[in-house]
C-alpha cells in the first residue's frame, strides 16, 4: 500500500509538471517562433508591440533585457508583458507593462 501511495504521488506530480510546461506564455528570447506568436497575438488584440513594451520597461528600470513574455493576467482581465531585466549590480527585476495601454503596472525585484 505504501508503494502504491508513493507511485500515485509521483504520477500526480509528473502530470502537474507536464500541465504547467504545456501552458507556458509566448516568450521573446532566442526562439523566432515565440516572437512571431507574440507579435501575432499583439496585432490580433490591438496590443502594443513587444519592442515598445521592452522600451517602456527599460525606461522604468534600466539594465539589460533578459526575456519578454506576453501573459494573460491571472486575477483580473487583460494582458501584460513581463519584461525580465538585469540591472548594473546583477539584480534581476520583473517589470509588468499593460499590453493594451503601455502603462507600467509594477516593477518587482526577482528574489529567486
Amino acid at each position: 500500500m505504501k508503494n502504491f501511495m508513493q507511485t500515485s504521488a509521483s504520477v500526480l506530480m509528473i502530470s502537474l509538471l507536464c500541465g504547467v510546461l504545456a501552458n507556458q506564455p509566448a516568450m521573446a528570447d532566442d526562439d523566432g517562433d515565440d516572437i512571431q506568436k507574440m507579435t501575432e497575438t499583439a496585432k490580433a488584440f490591438g496590443f502594443i508591440s513587444w519592442e515598445d513594451a521592452q522600451s517602456k520597461a527599460l525606461a522604468a528600470k534600466p539594465g539589460v533585457v533578459k526575456e519578454v513574455e506576453l501573459e494573460r493576467r491571472k486575477f483580473k482581465s487583460g494582458w501584460d508583458y513581463e519584461v525580465e531585466i538585469v540591472d548594473a549590480e546583477g539584480a534581476e527585476w520583473e517589470v509588468y507593462i499593460d499590453a493594451k495601454t503601455g502603462k507600467v503596472n509594477s516593477v518587482n525585484r526577482d528574489w529567486f
